[in-house]
């Protein structure tokens, strides 16, 4: 009887599957174009020949910029031939400011098309029933969750129809924001600190409230990340408190003010504001995401203190939570996130952990609401 190699049957069994390598590829190349492709999404392609070797990869880089697949299809050249295409979505069925990549991947002869997510967006769909149409061998749905969650806050904003919200905090591993005096720089790590302004830099439009605006003048614009596009700077300050020296009205980003209906702006000329009708003195939360939404805001990084965080909870428009949680105890001052309608535990709003990282000396933890809200 034969004996099997154990060294040689381990490895084969731990070879990785070459479909799930390129797709993982293709989804970590959609990243780059976080904070840079907005309002379309981040998408990212791998092209293989015939024999599975990768001859082309690409992502979307810009919007009006040329689609994952043409970067790819450029870089494979003739090799593309008769290969297989890895997308982390759907490839696009119209002629918008590109042409379609569904016709693009069929005359460069791709014989096979392997897309995770398909194109929610009624205008662009029907990419895969294109190809298959022209004979070309297409799968959907290859490695789905984690193209997703790459993609979460352009397919929350088709599906739901207003931004993708990702409320980030820090805090004392005792859940404080602030010491009892109010003091609060710096709670957490120089990288923690660094590693928010990628957030920010990934975002659309970062906003806080007047409480935040009063106590700590923040400036919201990205910092120490090269080739970042500025996101909008939105502050809610429903009575226009704002001093004309505050640091977010600078010309580092484009500020939009929030306000009430009746606000007095004199003190803030030139200033590009908006204003709300109030609700027992408050904003609603979804007509500000709406109103944001219009002005082609897909995603807001929200950076308000507690009770704004609570407004928008209690609104069921938190999609992503980003806690950065510094191994310090103050045992007094504001908690974290208050107002959120919440009055018993059976009401808490539950939580999936999807990541927890080091960052300096502190713990980021990335987590989801169990019940996500799903498309219409």
């Amino acid at each position: 009887m034969r004996q099997e190699d154990p060294v040689a049957t381990h490895a084969a069994q731990a070879a990785p599957d070459p479909s799930i390598t390129a797709m993982r590829r293709a989804i970590e190349l959609a990243s780059r174009g976080l904070g840079s492709t907005s309002p379309n999404p981040v998408v990212g392609c791998v092209i293989t020949d015939p024999a599975g070797a990768v001859v082309g990869e690409g992502w979307h880089e810009r919007a009006g910029g040329p689609h994952a697949e043409v970067h790819a299809l450029r870089a494979a050249g003739p090799a593309a031939r008769g290969g297989t295409a890895y997308v982390t979505l759907e490839p696009c069925n119209h002629t918008g400011r590109t042409g379609p990549c569904a016709q693009a991947l069929i005359e460069a002869g791709v014989a096979r098309v392997v897309y995770a997510v398909p194109d929610p967006n009624p205008q662009a769909s029907g990419g895969g029933a294109t190809l298959r149409a022209a004979g070309v061998a297409t799968e959907a749905g290859f490695l789905a969750d984690e193209a997703e969650r790459g993609n979460a806050a352009w397919l929350t904003s088709v599906r739901l129809g207003r931004p993708h919200v990702t409320w980030k905090y820090a805090a004392t591993l005792d859940g404080r924001s602030a010491a009892e005096d109010g003091s609060s720089r710096w709670i957490t790590s120089a990288e923690s600190r660094a590693d928010v302004h990628r957030l920010r830099a990934e975002a659309d439009a970062v906003l806080v409230g007047g409480g935040t605006l009063r106590a700590d003048d923040p400036h919201l614009a990205v910092r120490g990340i090269e080739g970042a596009v500025q996101p909008l700077r939105v502050a809610v300050d429903t009575r226009a408190g704002l001093p004309p020296t505050a640091r977010i009205l600078d010309d580092a980003g484009p500020t939009l003010i929030v306000t009430g209906e009746d606000a007095d702006t004199s003190q803030l000329p030139g200033a590009d504001v908006l204003r709300l009708p109030l609700h027992d003195g408050r904003v609603a939360v979804p007509e500000l995401l709406e109103r944001l939404y219009g002005r082609g805001v897909r995603s807001v990084l929200l950076e308000g203190g507690p009770t704004l965080a609570g407004a928008f909870l209690e609104a069921g428009a938190v999609d992503r939570v980003v806690g950065y949680i510094a191994p310090a105890l103050l045992g007094a001052g504001p908690a974290v996130l208050a107002g959120a309608g919440i009055t018993n535990i059976a009401h808490a709003v539950r939580l999936e952990i999807t990541e927890a990282v080091r960052t300096g000396t502190d713990l980021r933890i990335t987590a989801v609401p169990a019940n996500a809200p799903k498309e219409h």
